[in-house]
This record gives structure tokens, sequence and C-alpha cells, in this order.
């Protein structure tokens, strides 16, 4: 009785639960807090905080991989045939803790996914299955799949119409993702000075943070650096949901109150026609130069296009609520099954932090700044504070830059403005996603 009493024991998860998971349970707690009492976007950091506590539950593996499980809990001989399938020699003396380790050291590092798929074959064929949240990871986000339909929602909930009627606020857009490129840089410094240790991939991926666009932040660093997806996927929407509080500063540090108090002018009404058309221009002819662009901007474009058609009301609305919810749910487990003590927990995700941080802040800052560049040349005045909306932030961002414009203006209403490089900052996201991807992938 004592001895099945002690089995029972030993495979609990309080006996098997290391610091780090603790704290992960506890990180994965507080995004639950921020989601539910705070109000910070609760549609991602509610499932992502879950799957960060499910994917951290000790000896459930329900993050892991077949051949990860295998690796942490088979018997020697399992172990030894992982090993041939994975090419990799093993220690005799080593001792079977050593084989463990090893294994899995060779699971997460830079491998081919045949020899991957091969010990997940042998890893099978012992009993072992692959774990829910792997499961879910491997359909919505390696697949591709789940950046791509959020974004064809995001797409089908857009109106262009702001952006039509003003085009100049498309510079707005495009400025603001200088955030990108300049973190991108940022990041290849910092592993230049021995700091940290970025590849140039992983200094791509973790540069789109800058676009402050969640799924393509996902998307972008599920190819190009799926080991720092994670960390990236809470960075970028952490600070999409801290926009009220990261950009006010900034925004009244660049501007005077003069600028803030600059009233626009009301914009013109736009047309059917131009709004059907835009989207399949716009995709013909950013494709047409960049096809690493097409399913990113593909999806959005496609999305507007049922929404602005008028002909397909019901795919449309479906688009908008539903398919777009149902996809939520599985895209924040995923990204919260990368939540794993082991990966997240290294001195490369305070670096991925802060980078993102500074991509944000500088994406905010170059917006402006083009607005106020414009308004040295422009007859028609611009008010600097929409430039911070070129950011993807949708539509966060427009209501920020509308609310600090209420502050200096109470009859200055600048949302509609503000939609235009709001907009704008989506294509632009898409685009810099495009070029990282053609250049890296």
């Amino acid at each position: 009785m004592s001895e099945k009493i002690l089995t029972l024991w030993y495979g609990s998860g309080l006996y098997n639960l290391t610091l780090g998971q603790a704290v992960m349970v506890l990180v994965g707690l507080g995004l639950l807090y921020l989601a539910i009492q705070k109000k910070f976007e609760p549609l991602l950091l509610v499932p992502i905080g879950f799957g960060g506590i499910l994917a951290n539950i000790p000896e459930a593996g329900l993050a892991l991989s077949a051949a990860e499980q295998a690796a942490h809990m088979a018997s020697p001989a399992l172990l030894e045939q992982m090993a041939q399938a994975l090419q990799l020699s093993l220690d005799p003396a080593g001792g079977i803790e050593a084989w463990r380790h090893s294994l899995a050291e060779v699971l997460h590092g830079d491998i081919s996914p045949a020899l991957v798929r091969a010990a997940n074959d042998v890893a099978m064929d012992g009993g072992y299955a692959h774990g829910m949240l792997y499961q879910f990871y491997s359909v919505a986000i390696a697949s591709g799949i789940a950046p791509l339909v959020i974004f064809m929602g995001v797409g089908a909930m857009t109106d262009f119409g702001p952006l039509l009627a003003n085009p100049r606020t498309l510079f707005l857009g495009a400025a603001a993702q200088f955030g990108i490129f300049a973190t991108l840089l940022g990041a290849v410094g910092m592993s230049a000075m021995g700091w940290m240790d970025f590849s140039l991939n992983q200094a791509a991926a973790i540069g789109i943070i800058g676009g402050a666009d969640g799924p393509t932040s996902i998307y972008v660093s599920s190819i190009l650096a799926p080991e720092l997806l994670g960390a990236i996927a809470v960075a970028s929407y952490s600070y999409m949901a801290l926009v009220p509080l990261i950009q006010p500063p900034i925004m009244k540090a660049l501007t005077s109150k003069r600028e803030r108090e600059i009233t626009m002018t009301q914009l013109r009404p736009v047309s059917k026609l131009e709004k059907i058309v835009f989207p399949l221009s716009l995709l013909i002819l950013v494709v047409l130069f960049l096809p690493d662009a097409a399913p990113l901007l593909g999806m959005f474009c496609f999305g507007n296009l049922m929404r602005e058609s008028g002909v397909v009301e019901r795919l449309s609305d479906t688009t908008q609520n539903a398919l777009i919810n149902i996809v939520t749910i599985f895209l924040g487990l995923s990204v919260g099954s990368k939540l794993i003590a082991e990966r997240f927990l290294a001195v490369e995700t305070l670096g991925i932090l802060a980078l993102g941080m500074v991509a944000f802040a500088i994406g905010t800052a170059c917006g402006i700044l083009m607005a106020k560049l414009m308004n040295t040349v422009s007859k028609m005045p611009i008010n600097p504070l929409i430039g911070s909306a070129g950011v993807s932030a949708v539509p966060m961002a427009a209501r920020v830059s509308n609310k600090v414009g209420l502050e200096s203006n109470p009859h200055n209403f600048l949302l509609m403005h503000a939609m235009g490089p709001n907009v704008a900052g989506v294509i632009g996201s898409a685009v810099a996603a495009g070029v990282m991807i053609k250049y890296l992938g």
C-alpha cells in the first residue's frame, strides 16, 4: 500500500514542480489578471495566460511533442532508438539523465524536420502521443493558418474610407514602420556587442513587434524564429494593450500645445466603387513587387472585399464574428503553449521585451515626426497626433490620438482622421513582414 502511495506521490505535479514552472504559472495568472481585471486585450490574454498555465503543469506534457515527452520519461531502450532516429551518439557512461538532456537539446535545436518526424514516430510507437497544446500549435500556428484567418477577419472589420479620403496619411503609416527596422538593427547590435545572442532571423522576428500587429508578429516569428514565438507574442499583445499608457507621453513630448490643437478639415465622402477597387488594386500592386507579402495582404484584402462588396453579407458577418472568435481561442492557447519555463525564462526574453518597447516607441515617434515634416510642405495642416496611430494597433491607437487631441481642444475630434494612418499601419506591417520573409525566410 505504501509503495502505491509513493508511486502516486512521485508521479504527482507537486513532487515534480520546478521553480521555473511555478514562476510561469504565476506569469500565466498575471496575464489573466491583466485581461480580466484591467481589460488589457482580454480576447488574447485570457487564452494565452490559460495556455501558459496548462503548458507548465508538471508531468502533463500538454505542450510537448511525443518525442519531447519520451525524452523526458521513456526507458533507456526507447531513448536509444530515438537517438538512432536523430542520428545522435549517446555516451554509455553518461547515465540516463545525461541521455535525456542530450536528446532534449537536440530536439529543441535547429535540426531537420525529417529527423524530428522520425523521432516522433519512434516515440509514438513506444506509446507516447503529442500533447493537446502541441496539436493546437501544429494546426493553428505551425501551418500559418490562424494568423492568416485573423488577418482576414481584421480586413472584414476595416474601413478604408478615412485612408482613401485623405491618402496623405499613408505616409504616416509607412513612417511608423521605421520602428521595425530600427529594432532589427538594435537586436543585431546587441548581439554584436555580446549583450544578447540573437541570430539575424531572430532579430527580424523581434523587430516586427514594432508594428504593434499581433497576427503579423506571430506569423513572422513562426517562420523565422519559432523558438521565440511565446516571448514575441506576449510582448506584442502586451504593448498593444498598453497603448493608452505608452503613447501619450511620447505624443506630448514631441508636439507643442498649438500643434495638438490643430483642427483638421472634414473628410470627403468615399464612394462604394472606390472602396471595392482599393483592396484589389492594393493587392495586385504590392504582390507584383513583393510576392512574399501575398499571404498576409491577400487575406486582409479578401476580408475587406467581402465587407465592401455588399453581396456576401453572411460570409462577411461570419468572418468578423464567429470565425475570428473561434480562431482567436486556438491562437491564444497555441501561443500559451510556448510559455514553457525552460524556454521562456531566459535572458533573451528580457531582451525581447526591452526591444519590443523600443520598437513601439520609435514607431510612435516616427509617425508623429512625419506628420510634423508634412506640415512644412502642405497647405492643409495635419494634426501630428494622428501620426502616432501609424502603428497597427487598430483601433486602439486611433482612439488614443483622439483622446489626447480632445484634452488640448475639446471640439477637435480626430478619430476618423486617425483611422487613415491606423489602417495604413496594418498595410505597412504586412509589407514589412513580406520584406523580412523575402530576405531571411
